[in-house]
């Protein structure tokens, strides 16, 4: 079998720090390799395989102004769809640009769903859904219109991820600096129970960070340190006594929920989205629904048993097993 691997090139894949779905890309591309599976991952020129790697831009988008995102994504996702006769299946993470080369090739295109960045792209998705195979990475972020192969959950490097039996004295928010995954609610709930917070991840929302987020920033009770690398996110996540996790949207999955969990760390989230599927209320976090419960959920998180965290996360969200998954998916597909 012979797979093509899309993976976006605004990040290199794996990315430094930030790019969940790079990272994703990532782990299916080296679980598949390591099973002795012909991979090509298409991804930029300085991504890290060991698969072969084709790619059109050296440097991601992100990282070289100078590319024009569009102009390189067009050459990108056809650079892959010009020579897909050479492959049995491809996969897409590369949302829905390349389903419109679907019905000009032969070759089958898996693509995996990460998440509707607006209601406006579901026509794209409707439009090949004969034609393409989808797959959702939670239970909760299918659309019903759509027709889905399957659900695979996320999963994550484990052995990336460090447990620690104690907790440090501060807690932690992962995640974009945006009001979706609601940072400033992070603030208040570490304001009210008297915790120092670490803030890492991007500013995606720069009106946002100016005026919610960076006011409250004294680099005492309240840091913000930038985004993270992969060793930097264990050493965070594994010393906070919680990670805080308050969404304002119906999040599709939560890859820093997975590995605050495989760190011991349990998770207090807002009850949207998929972090029903994620956390298990009362034993490796709490699903709260506001900020007042947040604050009672942080005041009994010593309930919480840090192995349990640990156990649940390795044995749902491993890259094992999403790689084992996907490759039944694969020979659905073909079969």
């Amino acid at each position: 079998m012979k797979v093509a691997v899309l993976s976006p090139i605004a990040w290199r894949t794996p990315p430094r720090h930030y790019g969940p779905w790079e990272q994703i890309a990532s782990l299916i591309t080296e679980g598949l390799v390591a099973r002795g599976v012909d991979v090509t991952l298409f991804a930029t020129g300085d991504s890290l395989t060991g698969a072969k790697l084709e790619y059109v831009a050296e440097k991601s988008w992100e990282e070289n102004k100078n590319l024009d995102p569009k102009v390189w994504e067009c050459l990108h996702i056809s650079h892959l769809m010009e020579q897909a006769h050479r492959f049995d299946i491809i996969h897409n993470h590369f949302d829905f640009l390349p389903l419109t080369y679907s019905k000009l090739i032969k070759t089958p295109v898996l693509t995996t769903i990460h998440g509707f960045s607006s209601p406006e792209i579901i026509p794209v998705f409707k439009r090949y859904n004969d034609s393409s195979y989808y797959v959702a990475i939670s239970q909760a972020d299918k659309n019903p219109e759509l027709n889905y192969i399957a659900t695979v959950y996320h999963g994550v490097d484990t052995s990336r991820f460090t447990f620690k039996r104690q907790a440090g004295k501060y807690l932690i928010f992962f995640g974009r600096i945006h009001h979706d995954k609601g940072t400033s609610e992070a603030i208040q709930i570490a304001q009210r129970v008297k915790l120092p917070l670490i803030i890492s991840g991007i500013i995606q929302d720069e009106n946002y960070f100016l005026n919610k987020v960076k006011p409250f920033i004294d680099g005492m009770d309240i840091k913000y340190i930038g985004s993270s690398g992969p060793q930097q996110r264990d050493e965070l996540l594994g010393n906070a006594v919680a990670l805080l996790h308050p969404i304002n949207f119906n999040e599709p999955f939560g890859l820093s929920v997975v590995e605050s969990m495989l760190c011991g760390t349990p998770v207090i989230a807002f009850n949207r989205g998929a972090m029903p599927e994620l956390i298990q209320h009362e034993k490796t976090g709490f699903l709260v629904n506001s900020i007042d419960e947040a604050v009672s959920a942080v005041r009994n998180v010593k309930e919480i048993n840090r192995i349990d965290c640990r156990r649940w996360a390795e044995s749902k969200f491993s890259h094992n097993r999403m790689v084992d998954d996907y490759l039944k998916v694969y020979h659905e597909i073909l079969k």
